[in-house]
């Protein structure tokens, strides 16, 4: 891909991303109390990409319609992505996050829990300012998108007590926790395009497959990363006993010590910051690096291929673009 094309798709991402940025803001200013919407306002001004209104923006235009078509609704699923967060870091007991301290960290568990249900509700509100006459599929799929949401995040949670996990499983936990929103997001948008069933179903796909590729990327990020880069604290993931990728194909690949080794984290629930050094080289021993880089191609490759439907080259060079932004997570 040119320097140009490059450029030029950089610039339509910035000026979405500054129009999804005015509705975020305006869906939170003037409300009252204070003691709620600031809270909410600090979550959502701390960055974050906007890559998944994005996607809804990108699908509505890459079906026949335009970007303005999905503003609101792209605000919609960034209102909601910003509602698991704040849920999750509290389950994670994360103390950064996007390089600034975690909602709870700053404002307490009981104002971030009530800030994390607010902004679901007001997701709501911008959505339905779209939805016209397909109100009844785009609110499915957002409230499906929901439900696995919470369904994979409940996964992730009880792998944490569970002595062993397949990866089978794990896929179909990453599937739910977070592939399953950004299908959503592309559902959504080429709704709002009055995409044809192929078309809706094909960007559906792309989702769900770079969704999957974007989660054993953050995996792998979370142990080799910096924490600059990353935004939040190296390790996190070996701190709190997650089963991630890396973890289970560990486990699989692990003999003699090595499995004592991973098997002792698995049993204690997780490890001290000073040890994540040392499993990091044990995972580099094992190849499971090089194993979650094979992955995340694979499933990149299959979301890309998804985009054959698509009729306008442009728009399938802009959402490989994405695909890669996804990955490797622009800034």
């Amino acid at each position: 891909m040119s320097t140009s094309v490059i450029t030029k798709f950089m610039f339509v991402y910035k000026n979405e991303q500054r129009q999804v940025n005015h509705i975020l803001k305006k869906a939170l200013s003037k409300r009252k109390p204070e003691t709620l919407y600031s809270p909410a306002y600090y979550i959502i001004e701390s960055g974050g990409k906007r890559l998944r209104p994005m996607l809804v923006l990108l699908s509505a235009k890459a079906v026949g319609g335009k970007y303005s078509d999905a503003y609101y609704s792209g605000a919609a699923v960034e209102l909601l992505h910003n509602f698991t967060l704040v849920h999750d870091d509290i389950m994670d007991n994360a103390e950064k996050r996007r390089g600034r301290l975690t909602l709870h960290v700053k404002y307490g568990d009981d104002t971030a829990i009530l800030v994390g249900d607010s902004l679901l509700a007001v997701a709501y509100e911008n959505l339905l300012k779209e939805c016209k006459g397909n109100l009844k599929d785009i609110l499915s799929d957002f409230t499906k998108g929901l439900v696995e949401v919470c369904e994979g995040q409940s996964l992730d949670k009880e792998y944490e007590s569970r002595s062993s996990v397949s990866l089978k499983e794990y896929i179909k936990m990453i599937q739910k926790k977070t592939a399953a929103m950004l299908e959503m997001c592309c559902s959504i948008g080429a709704r709002l395009g009055k995409g044809s069933p192929g078309e809706i179903k094909a960007l559906s796909s792309f989702g769900r497959n770079i969704g999957i590729a974007f989660q054993i990327q953050d995996d792998l990020l979370d142990i080799i990363a910096s924490e600059a880069e990353f935004g939040k604290i190296i390790g996190g993931d070996l701190v709190e006993g997650k089963k991630t990728f890396l973890l289970v194909k560990a486990l699989e690949k692990a003999k003699g010590n090595d499995r004592s080794t991973l098997l002792r984290l698995v049993r204690s629930g997780g490890i001290k910051p000073d040890q994540v050094k040392k499993y990091k080289e044990l995972y580099q021993k094992l190849g499971v690096i090089e194993d979650a880089k094979v992955e995340i191609k694979k499933y990149t490759s299959r979301a890309l291929r998804s985009l054959s439907v698509l009729k306008n080259s442009e728009d399938r060079e802009i959402f490989g673009w994405l695909a890669d932004s996804l990955i490797k997570r622009i800034r």
